[in-house]
Formats: structure tokens, sequence, C-alpha cells
């Protein structure tokens, strides 16, 4: 008696602790019990229509009338327990219905309710308008950098991932300056308008600057003749996914004054030009938390690199630029790193 009420004690549970499993089993059980009371009228002459409208029209205590006389012992026996099973599954089925959308409404609300908490207090966050392929690259590098920040993605397929992805993510239209506004527009630093559309991105970029004068802008163009256009609108940088990628655009965002030292000036530009020429690269690379050069000396990051990469400036989380450091100086996780690099080899996993 005892096991047996351990038994049924679970099964409570188990039932309780999932409401979409709950309205799975009340399926099943109906359609078990459909199905064998239907079995049992035809296993007692009637046919398979009638058998099946008789038990449906019980089940869910409609009672148009008996199709043929329910006189004998087995058919009346057939039907109370058809009325008792049938009557009960429905009750549960619906219940379950109830409890199913009940709480997938009520964790809808939960979420955005703290979704929006969340957003309330970000201040000096980044806004990625589109989740595309450069918007998940791009997100990627932000955290890797410790940066907050907030996808924006009209598509919902794109919403969903970005939700699975862990992001903070906003279904709306970047477009929409209401919608601008619920991501909080007026305390992000930075903008990053990268949907796959040059006359969107030139409309967010129009939105976004004129709800924040200081809002650093940078925006995504497909075609060559978009790019006076996205920086007449009023971005600070434009790319071009054809010629630069979403790292790029995430070093513009966490390391502007590492950025600008690298190719802010013409003398920097022939001097990355002149490394290719020698098979060198100049690149700008996010430390993340988890890398396992965060906390070393660049004198171990280089030696761990075999000699592939020669670090010529740190720019620090509060936007110090350390140039020519020390050896002993050492590497923070979300400091912005920049190295030599030989072309045509993998770098180094920093970031």
């Amino acid at each position: 008696m005892t096991r047996s009420s351990g038994t049924m004690a679970r099964l409570l549970r188990w039932l309780a602790e999932s409401p979409a499993r709950n309205l799975v089993f009340g399926l099943v059980y109906m359609v078990v019990v459909v199905a064998g009371a239907t079995a049992a009228y035809v296993a007692d002459g009637w046919s398979w229509g009638d058998a099946f409208y008789f038990v449906i029209i019980t089940v869910f205590t409609v009672g148009y009338g008996e199709l043929h006389p329910v006189a004998t012992f087995d058919l009346r026996f057939i039907t109370i327990a058809t009325i008792i099973l049938g009557c009960t599954g429905i009750i549960f089925l619906t219940g379950a219905l109830v409890q199913f959308i009940t709480i997938a409404q009520i964790q809808l609300l939960l979420g955005t309710k703290r979704m929006k908490t969340q957003i309330e207090k970000m201040a000096g966050h980044v806004i990625i308008c589109g989740y595309g392929r450069i918007g998940q690259m791009l997100a990627d590098e932000l955290k890797a950098g410790g940066t907050e920040f907030v996808v924006l993605e009209l598509n919902e397929q794109r919403f969903h991932e970005s939700v699975a992805a862990g992001n903070l993510t906003v279904r709306g239209d970047a477009t929409d300056e209401t919608v601008l506004h619920s991501v909080g527009i007026a305390k992000a630093r930075a903008l990053a308008s990268v949907v796959p559309n040059d006359a969107a991105n030139v409309f967010i970029t129009l939105s976004a600057r004129n709800l924040n004068k200081q809002l650093e802008i940078i925006a995504r163009s497909e075609a060559p003749s978009t790019k006076s256009k996205l920086l007449q609108a009023g971005a600070n940088s434009v790319v071009e996914p054809t010629h630069i990628g979403a790292e790029r655009i995430a070093q513009l965002i966490i390391f502007p004054r590492t950025s600008s030292f690298t190719d802010g000036s013409d003398r920097m530009r022939t001097l990355g030009m002149g490394l290719r020429t020698l098979g060198l690269d100049l690149e700008v690379m996010a430390v993340a938390a988890d890398s396992p050069l965060a906390g070393a000396t660049i004198e171990t990051a280089e030696h761990q690199a075999s000699g592939s990469v020669f670090v010529i400036a740190v720019n620090r989380k509060n936007g110090e630029t350390l140039t020519r450091p020390d050896p002993a100086t050492i590497i923070e996780a979300g400091d912005g790193v920049v190295v030599i690099t030989r072309s045509g080899r993998s770098t180094p996993k920093i970031s």
C-alpha cells in the first residue's frame, strides 16, 4: 500500500513539473480512450463510423442520442466506461491546455519585464541592429571584450537565435524611433547598424543620430555608393563586409583609440601596407575573460605564440593606451592588444 502511494505521488509530481508534458499526456490518454471505446462498439456489431461518432459525442458530453439501442449489458458497460474515462480525460486535457497557455503567457510577461528592467539599468552600452551573419559575429566579439550590448532584431527566427545565444534581445524594427528608445539609445555609447539592407541602415543612422547626438554610429554598407549617404546621415564610421569583418566593427566600438592608432593616420596606414609587403599584418584583438592569456604578461604571451606575435600596444578597458609597453605589463581581460603577426598563418587565439 505504501509503495503504491509513493508511486502515485511520484507520478503526480512528474505531471505537475511540466505543462507541456501534461498536455501531451492528456492527448495520448484521450486517443487511447477513444480508440478503445470505438473498437469495443465495433466488436459488438456497430460500424466504424457509427462507433467513432457515438464515442465523440459521448466523451464531449454532447449526447445527441443513441444511434443504436444500448440495451445489452456489454453495450451499457462500454458506454458507462466511455463516459467516466472520456469525461475525466477531457477535464484533464482542458486543464492542461489552460495551464500550458497561462504559464507560457506568465513566462513571456516575466521575461519581457526582466529584459526591460535590465535595459533600463544599462548605460554606455552598445546597440546591435540586425542579428544576421555580421551581427552574430559582432555580438560574439563584444561579448569576448566584456562590453554590454543589446540586440535589436525584427526577424522572428533570428530573434530566437539571439535569445538562445544568451544575448539581451528585443524584437522590433530598428527604423522605428520608439523601438530605439526601448533599447536605451539615449544612454548608449555606440550603435552598430548591420542590417543587410542599405536603405534601412541609412534610415536607422538618421533616426539614431537624431535621438543621440553623442552616439558613436558604425554602419554597414553593401554598395560603395551608400557609404557617402551613411556618413551624411550621421555615421561616424562605415564598414563594407567585402573589405572588413565583424572584428573590425568590434574594435571601433571597444577600442576606438587603439583603432585610431592602427589605421587612423596616413603614417599608420603606410606602415600597415609596408608590413604586408614583408608578410606581416597589424591587428587588434580583444582578450576574453576565459582566455589563457588574461592575466599573463606580454613577455609570456609572445613566448607562447612562439615568435609569431609581437605586441606593440595595449588599450585598457578604461581607455588608457600603452604604446611600446614593457614586457612585464600584464594583459587584462577586456584589453585590446595591438599585435604584429605573420601573414598567411593562423593568429594565436587571444580573444
